[in-house]
């Protein structure tokens, strides 16, 4: 099957139709992108769906899109949505922000960074060690996933040369430590 193209194929029906399969694609491939942070954390149940309405756009997607594979106005639009889809998605997931991290600050100023935490209400835990350039102490600080940037501002307002190092948590016991992941 040939694909030649030509202008008089970009018509109001084809723009409309590739409008809808953009759409579509930017739907399910944002579904994609939550689903796989639902995977990441731990999350079978909300994954599963996200699947399932994820799997069943892209069957109805594909199967228009593979109906005109001599308009390639269909094929642009497709892609067109796969990339969006995937932009919006990273967004949405941002923005969403479930779960929890611990942020992980080396600093030479240890004690001023986690007694300014601490006044804020977060939980830090302080550890002695040795850098390149010598002693340097680490700061653990377990928080909700939305706060990891506001830690981040504050450990740089305090300490502009400190290393902060990012990561998910899986599963935590915090909850029954008195709720301070909810700060």
């Amino acid at each position: 099957m040939p694909l030649d193209f030509s202008l008089s194929q970009i018509t109001l029906e084809a723009v409309g139709g590739g409008v809808l399969i953009a759409l579509a694609r930017v739907t399910d491939v944002s579904l994609g992108v939550l689903r796989q942070a639902s995977i990441r954390a731990g999350r079978s149940k909300p994954a599963w769906m996200l699947g399932f309405i994820e799997a069943l756009i892209w069957v109805f997607v594909v199967s228009s899109v593979v109906q005109n594979l001599t308009n390639p106005v269909y094929a642009v639009f497709y892609a067109l949505g796969f990339a969006s889809g995937s932009f919006v998605g990273v967004i949405l997931e941002g923005m969403l922000a479930r779960g929890e991290q611990v942020v992980r600050i080396f600093t030479h100023r240890g004690d001023q960074m986690a007694a300014l935490f601490r006044t804020k209400g977060y939980r830090v835990t302080q550890f002695e060690g040795k850098g390149l350039q010598g002693p340097i102490q680490l700061l653990f600080i377990h928080v909700l996933r939305r706060k990891a940037l506001q830690i981040n501002d504050l450990a740089r307002d305090c300490d502009p040369d400190c290393f902060l190092v990012v990561d998910d948590v899986r599963s935590s016991s915090a909850a029954f430590h008195g709720g301070a992941l909810r700060k």
